[in-house]
């Protein structure tokens, strides 16, 4: 009985504890046992678990070590955590009592704790619906991080997702909804963003826990003085009611004048991170005494000298909050309350509060794509994590789901990807509303019923694939004019194939002569096919006959899958792994030894970029560029087909210092056949190619340490050769991008040139784009103050035991500087690259001083580089792009 009872308790909409009427509050305590709900004895707020918000995830407890009791003080929904080892993105749901519109303000709260026993802090990001709330970070392992955020709700939900970037395994230990008046922290209408709590005051008081009953919308507040300051306060409560605030009566029952009457209150704050920030400051006023018949007390507030507001009179017992119509913007900020010539008492000051104003950096998926794909999502019950928004953020959109990303408009969905997802009943009619959608994919299902006719009104699209279904009927004239002319790729069975009202008429005399002329016409296109091959077969094997006098397969040779199969026996041996699926080791029917990059079903990658890859190595040939051998495209099965390079790829044999070891000529000469790769990608094709994913991992070794570059799904052509840059959407990997490009997504060979000159610093000091072992420090911020002071000799990889010329050196460092410059039209371009790299190698086979002799020589005038925070972190919260073999 008194089970059932506390579940009817726990049901109901509001509950009132202590006196505080907690109607809407949504309070999770994430990862707590599932249906648990109880009341916390330190804020008598009601918590839940977090299983009806969320349905991924695990939970787990923090370490014995912080948890009670030897954590006596430790809030009971820290004890525990739900952490998030799957996936990229992971969204709880979030839904407001108000609903669209509403205002409100949301809690999320992080403890480590060590509960996974490896004592390395995690490092994620939370978002809120598609934009950047935090990146979460820890100090140590008792660290709690605890973040607020006011928004309105631009839908029915809210959703707070947590982003893995690569840095730790994210999770969440409580999580907090509270509605706000929508009359209350008001901003300027000409801004669009959410308002992060930066600092919130109680004023004159420096004791308590922060959350008081009376806190209708239960902020925290931290108790705040200064020794430069007197505290008052009365034991009277404060009316607070005549104003939205509503500030609680025991923070407005504390204030704090300055000691020396003729002075004024002051405080500032300083951010070094940006000079664009905008702030928002809310200030609470009310007398604690009623003032004597010649006493008057009556200020002005300034920021940075300009006046905020002025002549306040807080009124005795009675709260009053004054704020900005405009935001506060700069990196220097300090507000100074004076009090007004004819006063003769000093100003008074009982709460602030700062906020800090998150643009909106990102759009929303367009809205009506968002109830198609939510309406497929309901008809097809889709098993996997389609939580949040479906495209957002940006280069996290859900499973299967691919869009395309403007400035200035809504995410729109482009393609749809559910082959093989158990999909059964009928084709949903809401694909009709996706407008936009260019590729189709609903192979290898259960699908029933007939081909509908909406799909020739989406006049974008360019693929459809339906084969593997049970469905019947007919493909309308439309779709099949359409694929006919080579505007739209059109897969069906067979038996979906006959135009409109030709499937009604099933006679012999109708039947046969199609079926006679279709053969027909198939043993004419295999023969010309054949004929074909055979001729192209002969003529590319003259082209490719190398240096030993061997050939290899010809450059477009398509094998099956089979075929993939036997080269590499069953998949034996696997080589390396990336983006695009896993790499095996084959070997060609002539003994040749191949790398086999086959398509992964949970690939990031898919099947653009598997033929953009495909199509521009069969274009581009030189030997500084991976060799193409051929490609498999079987049904689903895909796989790209290359020259064996048996040292692997540059990053991992940088990093093997056991096994291997490499001079500064070695590595120079690496550097100069990269570079040359790169050089004739942006110099030697005409139009342009830009590579767009240059790193050490793939930059591939041969047996002889000969370098070529690798990877071209992400590359792109310029349009024609009068083009040098083109608009479009962000990819790379962290570490190598380029910052101009992540800001503008404009696109040049510049972006290239930036990411060369990472690797080139990485060939210099021996250390990784990004140093994990030095708390994930950019390699750019690491070399940087170094290279200031001109001390070149403690950044250079010790493996090279000071044998190198310095001369050589010197020059390389200057190469990747000016590399690596932030404004791309200071860089140089690939030609000037490999010029100077030349020089070098030039010098370090001359008879100029080496290092090794002149061990004392460490400053050789300082270099200026570019390592601001904005440079070297630009690119963090992009997806890492396809890695190298």
């Amino acid at each position: 009985m008194i089970f059932l009872l506390h579940l009817f308790i726990s049901c109901i909409t509001f509950v009132i504890v202590h006196g505080q009427v907690q109607t809407g509050y949504i309070s999770i305590d994430c990862g707590s046992p599932e249906n648990f709900n109880y009341v916390d004895l330190d804020t008598g707020i009601s918590y839940t678990s977090d299983g009806s918000f969320i349905a991924t995830g695990v939970n787990r407890n923090i370490s014995s070590q912080y948890a009670y009791p030897n954590n006596p003080m430790l809030p009971q929904p820290l004890s525990d955590l739900r952490t998030f080892p799957q996936g990229d993105k992971n969204c709880y749901t979030l839904k407001p009592n108000g609903g669209k519109s509403s205002l409100n303000l949301i809690r999320a709260t992080f403890m480590y704790g060590n509960w996974d026993g490896e004592n390395k802090l995690p490092q994620f990001d939370l978002y809120l619906d598609v934009n950047l709330w935090l990146s979460v970070k820890f100090i140590n392992a008792s660290d709690v991080v605890t973040t607020e955020i006011i928004s309105v709700a631009l839908q029915d939900t809210f959703s707070v997702c947590l982003v893995n970037i690569g840095q730790g395994t994210p999770f969440i230990s409580g999580l907090e909804l509270r509605p706000l008046h929508s009359s209350i922290y008001e901003t300027d209408p000409k801004i669009s963003g959410n308002l992060m709590l930066f600092q919130r005051l109680d004023i004159g008081y420096l004791n308590g826990t922060g959350r008081y009953v009376d806190d209708i919308y239960d902020r925290i507040w931290s108790p705040y003085g200064s020794l430069s300051w007197d505290s008052l306060s009365t034991s009277l409560d404060i009316d607070v009611s005549g104003n939205d605030y509503r500030a609680p009566s025991e923070v407005m029952r504390t204030a704090a004048t300055p000691k020396n009457g003729t002075e004024g209150l002051e405080f500032s704050w300083n951010m070094s991170d940006s000079e664009e920030a905008k702030f928002y400051v809310y200030m609470y006023f009310a007398d604690v005494a009623v003032l004597g018949r010649n006493e008057t007390r009556q200020f002005n507030v300034s920021w940075n000298g300009e006046p905020l507001f002025g002549n306040v009179r807080p009124r005795a017992y009675y709260a009053s909050t004054f704020y900005n119509l405009r935001p506060l913007v700069g990196n220097k900020h300090k507000i100074s309350i004076r009090r007004s010539s004819g006063a003769n008492l000093p100003p008074i000051l009982n709460a602030i509060e700062i906020f800090r104003v998150q643009e909106f950096s990102e759009f929303a998926t367009f809205d009506i794509d968002v109830d198609a794909i939510e309406s497929i999502k309901t008809t097809y019950k889709v098993n996997r994590n389609w939580v949040g928004d479906p495209c957002g953020p940006k280069n996290y959109s859900w499973k299967g789901v691919k869009c395309n990303y403007t400035n200035s408009n809504p995410p729109r969905i482009i393609s749809i990807n559910l082959s093989t997802s158990d999909l059964t009943g009928q084709i949903a009619t809401s694909i009709a509303n996706l407008s936009s959608l260019e590729t189709l994919d609903l192979s290898n299902n259960s699908l029933t019923g007939q081909i509908p006719d909406f799909l020739e009104n989406l006049s974008s699209l360019k693929l459809i694939d339906l084969r593997g279904n049970q469905l019947s009927g007919y493909v309308s004239r439309s779709l099949l004019e359409r694929s006919r002319t080579g505007l739209l790729t059109l897969r069906v069975d067979s038996q979906n194939v006959c135009e409109l009202g030709s499937c009604q008429n099933k006679k012999k005399k109708v039947i046969v002569p199609i079926i006679a002329s279709i053969l027909s016409a198939l043993v004419l296109l295999l023969t010309f096919i054949t004929g074909w091959r055979i001729r192209h077969k002969q003529k590319t094997r003259e082209k490719n006959m190398n240096k030993e006098g061997r050939a290899f397969e010809s450059n477009n040779k398509q094998f099956t899958y089979a075929e993939v199969a036997i080269m590499t026996n069953n998949f034996e041996t696997a080589i390396g792994k990336g983006g695009f699926g896993t790499v095996y080791l084959g070997k060609l029917r002539n003994g040749n030894q191949v790398a086999v990059k086959l398509l992964s079903t949970s690939s990031s990658q898919g099947y653009k970029e598997f033929q953009n890859e495909a199509e521009l190595l069969m274009r581009v040939h030189h030997r500084n560029l991976a060799s193409f051998v051929g490609y498999c495209h079987d049904n689903n099965k895909m796989a790209l087909v290359y020259e064996y390079m048996a040292n692997g790829n540059l990053k991992n044999y940088i990093l093997d210092r056991i096994d291997h070891s490499l001079s500064w000529e070695m590595r120079l000469k690496i550097a100069i056949d990269a570079a040359q790769g790169l050089e004739y990608l942006h110099h030697g094709c005409r139009p342009a190619i830009i590579h767009r994913d240059v790193k050490s991992a793939n930059i591939l070794l041969s047996e002889k340490l000969d370098a070529k570059i690798a990877d071209f799904g992400l590359s792109m052509g310029l349009p024609n050769d009068q083009t040098t840059s083109i608009f479009t959407d962000v990819t790379g990997t962290t570490g190598y991008l380029d910052p101009e490009y992540r800001k503008s997504h404009n696109l040049n060979e510049k972006s290239d040139v930036y990411s060369f000159g990472i690797v080139l610093l990485e060939l210099i000091t021996g250390q990784p784009a990004i140093i994990k072992n030095m708390d994930h420090i950019h390699i750019i911020k690491y070399v940087g103050p170094y290279l200031e002071k001109g001390e070149i000799t403690s950044i250079i990889d010790e493996q090279m035991e000071g044998d190198f010329n310095l001369d050589s050196m010197w020059k390389a460092i200057e190469i990747a500087v000016v590399c690596t410059r932030k404004v791309s039209s200071q860089r140089v371009n690939m030609s000037e690259v490999l010029t100077g790299l030349k020089a070098c190698l030039e010098l370090e086979l001359g008879l100029g001083p080496r290092s090794g002799s002149n061990r004392g020589i460490q400053k050789m005038g300082g270099l200026r580089m570019d390592h601001s925070p904005e440079v070297y972190s630009m690119d963090f919260e992009l997806m890492t792009g396809p890695s190298g073999r």
